[in-house]
């Protein structure tokens, strides 16, 4: 119902293969829970029997935060039940020299300012971070002295609302697949995610679940920005972000450029051979803030390929869209997985 301006009991039913019955029962508790509303202005009479009234989401009567941690900047943005936005800030996160609960107080006062003056209440927050997070919501990131951190926790203490807690990179896919036309009445398509900024990470759905994937099929420990900051150190090019080594134009810095993308090419092209993905999303700032390295990129992908597979490459072109798609993937995760929650 989100991805078309109206629609009815019947063309729910077709696209789901539901039962009626189903299908009634549903709608009935979305609206009940003011989700859903019925257009009379816009019933369709079709003769005899009942007529046919058009259903559309409701405009949220609660607002759905979402908040993408980044390592120096943490971007938080408050969304309807649509996906729009309805208002967002960027708050500076130096997480370096941040301790773990003073980060988290950054955060909450950050979205207290955001949130302050609205009528409609906060109804959901999620958070999704650049390291790895448990299946209880754990937060981990040994280079950050992060161990078990409980965010989850904090917020849901703080704002009494839900609160979900993602890794950045299975985020990317939920943004995905939140935005895509999807045909219920058959399996979900395979989508895979693959992150390279200050980390390097990768995603898969599994039926109607999203899994990290653990463990590379390659050495990925020159890929991260740090590490080839370092590398182009011992080169004699020092500089203080990715944007900058790039604007450096050395030989030698382009070459090691070069091959992080053909790397992650590489890295790409084993794990589509393995799981078989209809579609890749790749985004962060290995992608985004050298010019040269998406085209370098896809080429060894398609080299590297066995004959006869095949996949779709998607770019998150910039990163206030990475962050922003990511945002509002988790802040509607569990309205969309438990509306009635």
């Amino acid at each position: 119902m989100r991805l078309q301006p109206l629609t009815t009991r019947s063309e729910l039913v077709e696209v789901t293969g539901l039962s009626q019955p189903t299908v009634t029962r549903a709608v009935t508790a979305l609206i009940n829970a003011g989700l859903v509303v019925e257009r009379n202005d816009l019933t369709q009479s079709q003769g005899r029997g009942r007529p046919t009234i058009p259903l559309e989401l409701a405009d949220s009567p609660g607002v759905y935060a979402g908040i993408a941690v980044g390592t120096s900047v943490t971007y938080i943005g408050l969304f309807d039940a649509h996906g729009r936005t309805v208002r967002d800030v960027e708050v500076a996160t130096p997480m370096a020299r941040l301790r773990a609960e003073d980060f988290i107080e950054h955060v909450m006062a950050g979205l207290n300012r955001l949130s302050a003056g609205l009528e409609r209440p906060l109804a959901s927050v999620g958070v999704t971070f650049p390291g790895a997070v448990s299946a209880d919501g754990m937060v981990n990131a040994p280079s950050l002295g992060w161990d078990d951190v409980d965010i989850a926790g904090r917020l849901r203490f703080q704002f009494s609302v839900p609160v979900t807690v993602s890794a950045a990179v299975p985020a990317i896919i939920g943004s995905e697949l939140q935005n895509a036309e999807v045909d219920f009445t058959q399996d979900p398509p395979v989508i895979m995610s693959l992150f390279a900024d200050d980390s390097v990470g990768a995603a898969i759905t599994a039926g109607e679940h999203i899994t990290a994937i653990n463990g590379m099929p390659h050495d990925v420990s020159s890929l991260p920005t740090a590490a080839l900051l370092a590398a182009a150190g011992k080169q004699g090019v020092h500089a203080q972000s990715l944007q900058e080594l790039v604007a450096s134009s050395a030989p030698a810095v382009r070459q090691l450029l070069n091959e992080r993308a053909q790397l992650l090419g590489h890295v790409t092209a084993t794990l589509v051979s393995e799981y078989r993905p209809a579609t890749v999303v790749v985004a962060g700032s290995a992608f985004v803030d050298d010019p040269q390295a998406p085209r370098l990129f896809a080429q060894t992908v398609r080299g590297a390929l066995p004959a006869g597979v095949d996949v779709e490459l998607r770019l998150i072109p910039s990163h206030h869209e990475i962050v922003r798609a990511i945002a509002r993937a988790i802040a509607l995760d569990h309205l969309l997985r438990e509306p009635l929650g």
